[in-house]
């Protein structure tokens, strides 16, 4: 699922946006060139609905993300196994 395909809250009112789930589509946003790791989150409003955006917003917020943050600060370090 992408985050520009995720379900609507207006279809789907139960819809819960956990911080995982942003994370792990923010990560394929990332990995995909779509954005930077180094551009700040309210960036990625770009690629949600508003209506959408209103309840990613409220998860970022209560997990003490600021917009201004760095996208990279939703992404896990990385690991490399051929280092």
């Amino acid at each position: 699922m992408s985050v520009t395909t995720l379900p609507s809250p207006a279809s789907s009112p139960s819809v819960h946006y956990t911080i995982s789930m942003i994370k792990d589509e923010v990560r394929q946003l990332v990995e995909r060139g779509t954005v930077s790791r180094h551009q700040p989150i309210y960036v990625l409003c770009e690629y949600i609905p508003p209506r959408e955006w209103v309840c990613v917003e409220t998860e970022l917020e209560r997990c003490d993300y600021l917009l201004r943050d760095q996208i990279g600060d939703l992404i896990p370090c990385e690991t490399w196994d051929n280092d």
